[in-house]
């Protein structure tokens, strides 16, 4: 039976409206963004690390949907399983049953990380987070969450309240009682606990914005002062987790670190159906499930549904199924090893940081006078716009979607699909090069975009 619904025909009829329709219904800034810098291409069909536009143009993924391609897109394991999930008919989200998905997701997940003992499942990263915040306190007993400059934990106002942005934050006040110390800061955190009523200290092991590594030994000298104090550590693998870093959590690189709550989410969906999960130990999954009367004290309306539970054990069975963490770990290597080529090379380029396959591209102040002058032009007008410079060539002459790191920052972050190649990886570091060839020999193309961006900037303050 049909009501006459074809999604195929609406799309064929309505899809070049896309830019206008954004306008006019949902952020009217996100397609003027995508006009200024000449984002506004129209993508027809994807698979794995590539998708191509309206005119057949191949272009490479180094962003996988700020990370939730993990697998690269319409991995065919991941969409038979979704097939199958829905041609089973299953009676989803009854409420008042246990299916057994979600306990088979749960035991997948955990054997990863031996030392927590259950999972709540939400939709979303943030709430993933929001879970570890409610989590902590309630088991604690105490209010106050410690979080790390230029943190990125999610948005809704939870998270918010563990923003290091102040951008994001602005506006949104009064948040959660919070307090921010610079990544890798021990003192700092002593001090904070030391005032008896901290729940927790969340943090990223590799920070998303700018891809800032947790100094070594870091996070173990930070789990030892939070043991001492009784409060949790929470490591936020949003981003980093589920293989992107060359581990299968990015806490994993360091020895000893056992976190008492896990955030994951991005990856884990296959880029399908959203999905958020929160690990912890046993203890704090019942001080906060106490009693019958507390079943639903913390719930999620779509989590645990058939469909993202599919999708997750999936994910989980092509990653090992396809050895994808060590093949992170190898590609990435290669990748950082390429890139780190280039900084003696070129002035503008300053630094290569990462792990795996999420890696941060540095520029800074170039020495010669030349270049100091267009450098200086930029960053009078708004800092970050030179790292913009780069991101919009890569896309417009070599079909190559990558991200500046972060507002008003000089860092590319390549984040791309874990399925990427050799050869993808040398059509990348070509391209790169063929940029910074342009920046570093006055191309006219390259600054001349510049002075737009500059304009652009003025005119906005």
């Amino acid at each position: 039976m049909s009501d006459g619904f074809d999604l195929r025909a609406l799309l064929a009829e309505r899809g070049g409206e896309r830019y206008g329709l954004h306008a006019r219904y949902l952020n009217p800034q996100l397609p003027r963004m995508l006009h200024t810098i000449g984002f506004d291409k129209v993508y027809e069909r994807a698979a794995g690390a590539h998708f191509w536009d309206a005119e057949g143009n191949d272009h490479l993924d180094m962003l996988a949907g700020f990370g939730v391609m993990g697998l690269g897109r319409h991995h065919p394991v991941v969409r038979k399983a979704l097939h199958d999930v829905l041609d089973a008919d299953l009676p989803d989200l009854t409420r008042f049953d246990c299916p057994p998905l979600p306990g088979l997701l749960a035991e997948r997940l955990l054997a990863h990380s031996p030392h927590l003992d259950r999972v709540f499942f939400g939709n979303s990263g943030t709430e993933a987070v929001e879970t570890a915040l409610k989590f902590a306190r309630y088991a604690t007993g105490r209010p106050r969450i410690v979080y790390c400059d230029h943190a990125f934990h999610g948005l809704t106002t939870g998270a918010l309240s563990v923003n290091g942005e102040q951008g994001f934050r602005a506006g949104f006040d009064p948040l959660l009682p919070d307090t921010a110390i610079a990544l890798g800061d021990l003192g700092a955190l002593e001090r904070e606990l030391r005032k008896g009523d901290v729940a927790g200290f969340v943090v990223e092991p590799i920070q998303g914005k700018g891809v800032h590594e947790a100094p070594p030994g870091f996070l173990a000298a930070a789990q030892e002062l939070l043991r001492r104090h009784g409060a949790l550590l929470i490591a936020d693998e949003v981003q980093t987790g589920l293989g992107r870093t060359g581990d299968f959590y990015a806490y994993q690189h360091e020895d000893g670190v056992e976190p008492d709550l896990v955030c994951v989410a991005k990856a884990l969906s296959g880029g399908y159906v959203p999905v958020g999960a929160t690990l912890g130990k046993d203890w704090i999954f019942k001080k906060v499930y106490s009693s019958m009367d507390r079943v639903l004290v913390h719930s999620a309306s779509f989590g645990s549904n058939a469909q993202a539970m599919a999708a997750g054990l999936a994910v989980l069975s092509v990653m090992e199924s396809e050895g994808t963490v060590a093949h992170v770990r190898r590609v990435g290597g290669l990748l950082k090893d390429r890139l780190e080529e280039l900084v003696p090379r070129y002035e503008l380029l300053h630094a290569v940081r990462g792990r795996g396959l999420m890696i941060g591209i540095e520029f800074g102040r170039p020495s010669s006078l030349a270049l100091r002058g267009r450098w200086a032009m930029l960053q009078t007008a708004r800092k970050g716009l030179f790292a913009q410079m780069v991101v919009v060539p890569l896309l417009q002459r070599h079909r190559i979607l990558t991200q500046v790191s972060g507002d008003h920052l000089e860092v590319i972050k390549l984040i791309p699909p874990l399925v990427i190649d050799e050869a993808d990886v040398d059509r990348f570091v070509t391209a790169f090069t063929a940029v910074m060839e342009d920046a570093h020999g006055g191309g006219g193309l390259l600054w001349d975009f510049g002075k737009t961006l500059v304009r652009q900037a003025v005119a906005q303050r």
